[in-house]
C-alpha cells in the first residue's frame, strides 16, 4: 500500500484547518450537515448522471483503488524476466512450466503461458499489446469520473450558497441573525472547492498516475516475454528491459551503482 495519498490529504486538510484554528476561528463551525450533504451528495449524483450504470458500481472499486493500490516497483519485474530468460536459454523454453507456477504477476504468467505453448510470437505480442489497450481505455474512464466530480462540486457549492443567501434575504427583519446566516451560506462554496482540490482533483490525478505505472510494467512485461521467447541473451534482456525503466533519481541510481 503507497501512503502518499493518505499523507497527502492529511496534510492539505491539516493546513487548512490550521490556518482556520491560527486566524481565531473554529474549523468545526464549517461541519454543517445541510452544505456536506448538497455538495458530496450533488456531486457524486451528477458524477453518476454523466456516466453509465457501470461506471457507477465501479465507483467505490476505484475509490479503493486510489487509496490502497499497490504499487510494485518494476526493477522486480526486471529482475524476474531476466531469472526466467537465464533459465530458457540453458534448459529451452519448456523448462519455464515450473516456473509459471511460482509468478505472482497474472500479466506475466499469461505472456509465459502463451509463449510456452508455442504462440507465434507477434501473436503473443498482439494480444498481450490489446490487454494494455483495453485496461488504459479503462482506467481513462475511471479517472475522468473523479475529474469531473472536481469540476462539478465547486458549482454545486455556489449553488447551495445561493440558497443560503435567499434565505438571508427571507430574514432581513432579523439583523441579529444576519451574520450567522450570511456565514452559513458560504460554507457550501467552501466545501465545494476545497473538496475538489484537495480530494476529487487529486483522486483523479492519482489514479492516472497508478494507471500509468501499471501500464509500464506491462509494457515491461511484453517485451520481456517477447526476448525470452526469441532466445536472447539475459544480459541483452537486462539492457533492453532496463532502458524502459524510468530514470533514477541520482541518489537512488548511486546506491543501485
Amino acid at each position: 500500500m503507497d501512503l502518499a495519498v493518505i499523507i497527502g490529504v492529511v496534510i492539505a486538510f491539516g493546513a487548512i484547518f490550521a490556518s482556520v484554528f491560527m486566524e481565531g476561528g473554529s474549523p468545526v463551525v464549517i461541519f454543517l450537515l445541510p452544505p456536506l450533504l448538497l455538495v458530496f451528495g450533488g456531486t457524486i449524483g451528477a458524477a453518476i448522471a454523466g456516466g453509465t450504470m457501470q461506471d457507477a458500481k465501479g465507483l467505490g472499486g476505484l475509490l479503493k483503488k486510489a487509496f490502497t493500490a499497490k504499487i510494485t516497483p518494476p526493477d522486480e519485474a526486471v529482475a524476474t524476466l531476466v531469472s526466467l530468460a537465464e533459465r530458457a536459454r540453458k534448459e529451452g523454453l519448456l523448462a519455464l512450466e515450473d516456473a509459471v507456477k511460482d509468478v505472482n504477476d497474472p500479466f506475466l504468467k499469461q505472456g509465459l503461458g502463451l509463449a510456452i505453448d508455442g504462440t507465434d510470437p507477434d501473436e503473443v505480442r498482439g494480444i498481450l499489446e490489446s490487454q494494455v489497450d483495453a485496461k488504459r481505455a479503462v482506467d481513462k474512464a475511471g479517472a475522468k469520473i473523479f475529474g469531473d466530480m472536481g469540476g462539478y462540486s465547486p458549482t454545486i457549492g455556489i449553488i447551495g450558497t445561493v440558497f443560503g443567501l435567499i434565505h438571508v434575504l427571507e430574514n432581513l427583519s432579523k439583523p441579529a441573525e444576519l451574520g450567522h446566516l450570511i456565514a452559513a451560506a458560504f460554507i457550501a462554496t467552501l466545501w465545494g472547492v476545497m473538496s475538489a482540490n484537495v480530494l476529487f482533483l487529486p483522486l483523479a490525478a492519482r489514479l492516472k498516475r497508478i494507471s500509468d505505472l501499471e501500464i509500464g510494467h506491462m509494457e515491461v512485461v511484453i517485451e520481456g516475454v517477447a526476448a525470452i521467447q526469441a532466445g536472447a541473451n539475459p544480459r541483452v534482456v537486462a539492457q533492453r528491459l532496463s532502458s524502459l525503466l524510468p530514470p533514477k533519481p541520482p541518489e537512488a541510481a548511486k546506491k543501485a551503482a
